[in-house]
């Protein structure tokens, strides 16, 4: 069985082909490897931990704090926080990130490269979907052909830009066959875009296929009971190929008020959480009931310019309401201190595999971050924008969106602009990055990304014409050719110079507002431990680790 993508493909530019290659699985998981972990280390005062306690055994079940409701766990829309926390832990990839973000084997028990526009995928024997059939290469494709049919608007699609065709080449093996070289795209099968589910049983669901019944995939946990509006549960899986879950049921409760999520933690309502709100990082700490922990997030905290027809169009005004935000001020207040001011898009731990040379130059000359408000007004000034508007999303989601929404209506007021917030429902706040129309008359809106891989170029390419996040129509020839010289090369070190160049043009050119990198946030009550720190939690099925405390 084969699949030929029907998908557009990128532009080609100008491209550094590697020479000829053999990389075997050992080789990709050295070439993208991540962010140096020494057990512990500091971003903003905070410290960060790299990982909890082993769980000591089992329990019957654990309950789960999320901010908002999956629109639905369908692994070709799964792009955003509530989907991947949960559906980490049901569907499963051909790759693994691992909670030290590292590549490691997943339903692939092995990833050749016998050339640099192959890729060959050897399949674990005898892995059963929750359906009870065992997983073949057919299944793979059916999986890979979802993401690429243009009829699905997958939110994967990009990944599978460079790719000719996905073949069975055996009943346990897959070919994959690029149209050029993609270092890219090896990675991106430890995310939900590697995502194998049953053929079987997703045409058996329909256009119902990820909004109830079973997802049919191969994690430990399989879907239970979906109580729409307020939370999903999900059953251990016996039947799965490898560690059994600690814990017999997962739940996963909706709480969009950050009060009522924190309360929630506090109770012992719920045992535990990501993403917590940074106004309750204090009251967790100091409650006694458990812990709150901080990992290594990947992320970082930026202004998503949207539209580049307005006001903002212009480079000068990006650039004075960048000189004019407080970001000192917004990390105190809006992460509670815990968070480190940047000029960069990228997390310093997206760059760990590449060499010092190249990590300095990244981040050499980036935007500046030191608040000048004169030379802001200046800008503003000099742009012929005095008074004009600029309207920027704000949400209850949590203070760290609400209050970088402030601090920029603040900074607006400052040098003459008339900055205008419009308020967006938390569970409305991820179609933001789904239907342009939930854009319409927004200039900027708060955005924190994560990488799903350990790559910058993760974020980066999100600025090449026709990008999936390119919200604003940036638009530049020479950058679109420095992405793809970047995804043709495999060497990290490289890719890492070539990467550093785009750095530096998306920090100039302030195509997002870069305003603080963020750790991860954590917290555990007393009766469980095993959860990862990291921001791996969006692509590994960390909960099944999480069992007994004692």
């Amino acid at each position: 069985m084969t699949l030929t993508p029907a998908g557009r493909a990128a532009s080609p530019g100008r491209l550094a082909l590697a020479a000829t290659a053999l990389l075997s699985a050992t080789a990709l998981v050295a070439a993208c490897s991540g962010p140096p972990h020494g057990g512990a280390a500091d971003q903003g005062g905070v410290q960060l931990s790299a990982s909890t306690p082993t769980a000591k055994g089992d329990i019957d079940s654990f309950t789960w704090a999320t901010y908002a409701e999956p629109p639905t766990l369908d692994y070709i829309q799964a792009f955003d926080y509530p989907q991947n926390t949960i559906l980490s832990n049901v569907c499963e990839s051909l790759m693994r990130w691992t909670p030290q973000l590292t590549l490691a084997p997943g339903l692939a028990e092995k990833a050749t490269n016998p050339d640099p526009t192959t890729w060959v995928y050897d399949l674990r024997a005898g892995v059963h979907f929750h359906d009870g059939s065992v997983m073949t290469a057919d299944d793979v494709v059916y999986s890979f052909g979802r993401q690429t049919n243009p009829d699905n608007a997958a939110s994967w699609a990009q990944t599978f830009q460079n790719v000719d065709s996905v073949t069975a080449t055996g009943p346990l093996q897959v070919t994959v066959k690029l149209k050029r070289p993609d270092s890219q795209f090896p990675q991106y099968m430890a995310t939900a875009a590697g995502v194998v589910a049953a053929k079987a049983g997703v045409e058996a669901a329909g256009k119902d296929y990820g909004t109830g019944g079973s997802l049919d995939c191969t994690g430990p946990f399989k879907l239970g009971t979906w109580n729409k509006g307020q939370s999903i549960e999900l059953d251990r899986f016996d039947d799965y190929w490898g560690t059994k879950a600690k814990s017999k049921k997962a739940v996963f409760r909706f709480l969009t008020d950050p009060s009522a999520r924190t309360n929630a933690m506090l109770s012992g309502e719920v045992d535990g959480g990501y993403l917590i709100p940074t106004e309750s990082y204090d009251r967790l700490r100091k409650s006694g009931v458990g812990t709150l922990y901080f990992g290594e997030g990947l992320s970082t905290v930026n202004l998503n310019v949207t539209n580049l027809q307005g006001v903002l169009g212009d480079v000068r005004v990006r650039k004075a309401l960048s000189l004019a935000l407080d970001r000192s001020g917004f990390i105190k207040t809006g992460l509670a201190g815990a968070g480190t001011v940047t000029g960069a898009l990228t997390t310093r731990a997206a760059w760990g595999g590449a060499p010092d040379d190249v990590r300095k130059s990244a981040f050499e000359n980036l935007t500046p971050t030191t608040q000048d408000l004169d030379q802001a007004k200046a800008l503003v000034k000099e742009a012929g924008a005095t008074g004009k508007t600029v309207t920027v999303a704000t949400s209850s989601i949590g203070q760290d969106v609400s209050l970088l929404a402030t601090a920029v209506q603040s900074a607006g007021a400052q040098i003459g602009l008339n900055v205008q917030l419009k308020t967006i429902a938390p569970n409305a706040f991820t179609a933001l990055f789904t239907d342009p129309k939930a854009r319409e008359g927004l200039d900027l809106f708060p955005e924190t990304y994560y990488n799903s891989i350990t790559d910058p170029l993760d974020l980066l390419a999100n600025f090449k014409t026709g990008a999936y996040q390119n919200f604003g129509g940036y638009s530049d020839p020479a950058y679109d050719g420095l992405v793809d010289q970047a995804t043709a090369e495999y060497d990290p070190a490289k890719r890492g110079a070539i990467e550093a160049k785009l750095q530096q043009t998306a920090s100039q050119q302030l195509l997002w507002i870069p305003v603080a990198e963020w750790p991860t946030a954590l917290f555990l009550n007393k009766r469980v431990t095993g959860a990862p720190t990291t921001i791996s939690y969006m692509y590994y099925p960390w909960a099944a680790d999480v069992g007994a405390a004692r």
